[in-house]
């Protein structure tokens, strides 16, 4: 029988490290001098006192090793309690939220999704926008740590083809566990840190700019003002776009960078797919626009850049209404959402290696066909792929297909249009940020959308951040059964 206690042990110390982080926040309301900062003060005992009091119950288990199912149930279980306790500021704050936003709110800034049901951020107290920067910060590197630690192990989606890259970590789990999250939160911070310099260099306020570094590092889209990046110049945009991109490479490759170790990062099968589907995607959409009688300038040119690579690595940014680019570079749009960054790291969607396992799959298929005898080994990175790797990845990909599908039905069944129900289902499934309609507000805020699409796109939100298949598993009878 499944035992809960070690799950409930470690749930319990997150939530009460995430009462800890609630600290800042209210330092910042002090210093604003709003009187806001009572509400983080009570948010942050509830949450603190909670965590530590279930960690307490569970203590007699904490040294019981977790097991693979146990890691199902914990990654997931995770990924609901921390938004529930991170809602609270909302609910209590200035916002005066309820539960079904505040939930929405808080399960987007750590999935690192981004989509808000907030307008007039402007006048909101720092403390709050802060709030959503830490939570996409947390998330995000939440995200990592169980994409190159648990993930390889489920055997969920392929990860198992990266599971004799060192994260093997189940058996003797936590000493092992425990310095490769070291080596990633230095390098996530380090990140963050000279992303924070580089705003700030270029003209940023402190305050802002070390929100965006969160929100950019993170891949989330959480921005301090409803108009995002449409305020800042060129130099910003071109520094967030190198930022963007960096965070939504492999973190393995980017921890060697640390040692002076370039070259694993430039020759990763991954980075060099995702970069030229990056160029192809802004060649593309360029050459659209400009067909059609947009100039033929660095300030177009620019803006086209910064849409995709915000959209191809989950960021969702915005700066401008891609609406009004037309039908077919808003299909282009859609289709680098579905893509988006490389495996181990804070990018969201499917990922490049999923879609190079499924090509690499088709070749392998298609010179069957042609030659039955042949002996084919499909092979990526220099490594074959083991069929398991690409029965998990069509596994994946048939998923996300199938319960984008549903999910747009079941938010077009809300009274949602179908453009509203079509993008809020992508944006959700593939944690992307912006979704597009009349019902989107001017600052992308989905305030108007009814409160059972609220709570659609919210467990959309959770199952596209933790792969699908690790939440679908929870609903078995099989897993309970052992």
């Amino acid at each position: 029988m499944l035992d809960p206690r070690p799950v409930g042990y470690v749930i319990g110390l997150l939530v009460a490290v995430l009462g800890l982080t609630m600290i800042p926040p209210m330092l910042v309301d002090i210093a604003e001098g709003r009187e806001h900062w009572p509400v983080f003060f009570e948010s942050a005992v509830i949450t603190f006192l909670t965590g530590g009091l279930v960690a307490l119950a569970c203590q007699n288990a904490r040294r019981q090793e977790i097991g693979i199912r146990q890691g199902f149930l914990l990654t997931v279980g995770t990924w609901v309690a921390l938004p529930a306790f991170a809602a609270i500021p909302f609910m209590l704050g200035a916002t005066d939220a309820r539960f079904v936003d505040a939930m929405f709110e808080a399960m987007s800034g750590l999935t690192t999704t981004g989509t808000t049901v907030f307008a007039g951020l402007d006048g909101l107290p720092k403390g709050l926008l802060l709030w959503r920067g830490i939570l996409q910060w947390l998330g995000g590197l939440g995200i990592v740590i169980v994409a190159m630690l648990f993930l390889p192990i489920m055997r969920v989606g392929g990860m198992q083809f990266f599971k004799n890259e060192g994260f093997d970590t189940f058996g003797k789990v936590m000493p092992r566990a425990i310095d490769i999250s070291k080596a990633l939160l230095a390098t996530y911070l380090a990140l963050t840190l000279l992303c924070v310099f580089t705003y700030i260099a270029l003209g940023m306020d402190p305050f802002e700019a070390t929100v965006h570094a969160m929100t950019t590092v993170s891949t989330g889209g959480f921005s301090t003002t409803d108009d995002s990046f449409t305020v800042y110049g060129g130099p910003i945009h071109y520094a967030a776009v190198l930022f963007m991109f960096l965070a939504s490479v492999p973190f393995v490759r980017l921890m060697l960078i640390g040692s002076g170790q370039v070259s694993p990062l430039l020759r990763d099968f991954q980075v060099q797919a995702y970069a030229g589907a990056i160029l192809a995607s802004i060649v593309l959409i360029f050459a659209m626009r400009v067909a059609l009688g947009e100039p033929f300038d660095e300030d177009h040119f620019r803006h086209i850049a910064f849409n995709v690579v915000s959209i191809f690595s989950g960021t969702g940014y915005g700066d401008g209404d891609v609406t009004l680019w037309g039908a077919a570079p808003l299909v282009v749009l859609l289709v680098v959402g579905a893509v988006g960054g490389c495996t181990g790291s804070t990018g969201c969607s499917l990922k490049v290696f999923r879609y190079l396992v499924l090509f690499k799959a088709l070749g392998a298929q298609l010179r069957l066909i042609g030659s039955p005898h042949r002996i084919v080994a499909p092979r990526l990175g220099g490594r074959p792929i083991e069929r398991d790797v690409i029965e998990s990845v069509m596994l994946i990909f048939t998923m996300f297909i199938l319960t984008l599908g549903l999910m747009a039905l079941a938010l077009a069944l809300t009274g949602l249009p179908f453009m509203e129900a079509t993008t809020g289902a992508w944006t959700a499934i593939f944690n992307i940020g912006p979704a597009f309609g009349e019902l989107v507000g001017d600052s992308g805020a989905l305030t108007d959308f009814p409160d059972s699409a609220k709570y659609i796109m919210t467990f959309g939100m959770l199952i596209g951040r933790l792969e699908i298949v690790v939440v679908y598993v929870l609903f078995t009878a099989t897993f309970w059964r052992g």
